[in-house]
């Protein structure tokens, strides 16, 4: 009995098998015919709507072939890459208490980097929303508790206030009510004072204006050098410059009285020595030395540390050959001790005291610079192009510092000093191994 059941039972269970493979069989010539008529029908659908459509059938296959994979990047120097706007950032800006870095793109956002995570694996963010609009420039104010924007399509200023929150992290609340337009070209740069007391804003048709913080203008100035090509505030607070179409650079002083009261903008002194206009130019972080970089193929270091209220001129320290196109931007180390150059989508770093050519960092975007600054301590070297923001180590800085001090070294009269620059030495020599030893992103 059990065997026959047990036959049954195969019996059974293959005449199951037969159904579901004749099922599976009849369903695919189901489908197959099914497919042919659809493909029919797509036909003469083309057909009667003509050539176009087929045309763009075949644009919408080449786009979706031809869309540009994301863009990889790595170098020994390259400390971390920033990822978290998804749109392309067009401005950066350190905080003055060197916590925190802001950056602003396209997607409608203003991101806040904490510096501390710089060398971390993950790089969390604070995210502001423009509403409405989006941010081109952002700079923090002095005391990092604020930040200002400039609106693409307000064509105006808008202040946010950032908000700590018991937890540590912030909240950010933008002003009630934009800055009046008043520009009526293209914007340049913006910038905040550090002494707190006015706002700059640049435009391409050699207009700067000084605002002081509620939005009223307090001065006009007319550069006279045909376009603005860059302009910006001077870290120290007294001074504004701007570059153009002309072969120099020029600097104003804006003075306020002992109670706090805006009297003039006067005129300071020039830079003069290119043989062409100028791109852009950058403050050390005493403002007793700048950086120019020119269409004729040169940057020049300049000391600015003069007493021009008695006709003193700015020394020119050393002219030396680069790599520069239009949109080229610079920036000069904190302690005036490395100049970083973009070219398009490249960065050169240099030694700012033999004009050496140290660092040469190419393909960093997928996309041409849009700007590129130093961290307060001069440890790191940041820059944007595409959504992405590349953080460098300094390594530059670390060489220039150890040279500095093995030129101390021997001048140094007692022991005591000896020992401690012999210290201070291998510590960085320590950190600048590291940070060479360090694996690349």
């Amino acid at each position: 009995m059990e065997v026959a059941a047990l036959v049954a039972l195969t019996l059974l269970l293959g005449a199951l098998v037969i159904l579901v493979a004749l099922a599976v069989g009849r369903r695919k010539e189901e489908i197959k015919e099914e497919s042919e008529q659809a493909a029919e029908s797509s036909a003469e659908a083309s057909a009667a709507k003509g050539p176009t459509s087929k045309k763009q059938k075949q644009e919408k296959q080449r786009s979706r072939k031809d869309k540009p994979a994301q863009h990889s990047f790595s170098h020994p120097l390259l400390a971390a890459s920033l990822k978290g706007h998804s749109g392309n950032v067009t401005c950066l800006d350190f905080s003055s208490n060197g916590k925190y870095l802001a950056s602003c793109a396209d997607d409608r956002t203003v991101r806040i980097w904490s510096t501390k995570d710089f060398l971390e694996r993950e790089h969390k963010c604070l995210r502001a929303n423009v509403e409405l609009d989006h941010a081109t420039l952002v700079r923090f104010s002095p005391d990092s508790r604020a930040f200002i924007t400039w609106l693409s399509n307000g064509d105006a200023i808008r202040i946010f206030k950032m908000i700590k929150k018991d937890d540590g992290t912030f909240s950010f609340k933008a002003a009630s009510e934009d800055f009046p337009q008043k520009h009526k070209a293209a914007i340049v740069n913006i910038g905040i004072a550090e002494t707190g007391k006015f706002i700059m804003s640049a435009s391409t048709d050699t207009t700067i204006l000084i605002w002081d913080l509620k939005g009223e203008v307090l001065a006009s100035i007319n550069t006279n050098q045909m376009t603005n090509s860059y302009a910006a505030t001077s870290p120290c607070g007294r001074f504004v410059a701007s570059c153009g179409f002309t072969p120099d650079v020029k600097v104003w002083e804006v003075c306020f009285g002992k109670g706090g009261e805006f009297r003039e903008v006067t005129r300071a002194f020039d830079l003069k020595g290119h043989s062409a206009g100028v791109h852009a130019f950058a403050f050390s972080n005493d403002s007793h030395r700048m950086v120019t970089v020119s269409k004729d193929g040169t940057w020049k270091l300049w000391n600015t540390n003069v007493e021009y209220k008695k006709q003193q001129d700015p020394y020119l320290l050393r002219t030396v050959p680069c790599s520069s196109s239009d949109g080229s931007r610079v920036a000069l180390s904190p302690d005036g001790r490395v100049v970083a150059i973009s070219d398009g989508c490249n960065v050169a770093m240099f030694d700012a005291t033999t004009g050496k050519l140290e660092e040469e960092l190419r393909g960093v975007h997928s996309e041409e610079i849009t700007d590129i600054r130093f961290d307060i301590n001069s440890r790191f070297l940041v820059c944007s192009g595409d959504k992405a923001i590349r953080v460098f180590h300094n390594a530059p800085g670390y060489r220039a510092a150890i040279r500095d001090m093995q030129d101390m070294l021997k001048k140094a009269q007692n022991e005591a000093m000896k020992q401690r620059l012999q210290q201070q030495i291998r510590e960085a020599q320590s950190a600048l191994d590291t940070v060479l030893a360090a694996p690349t992103e």
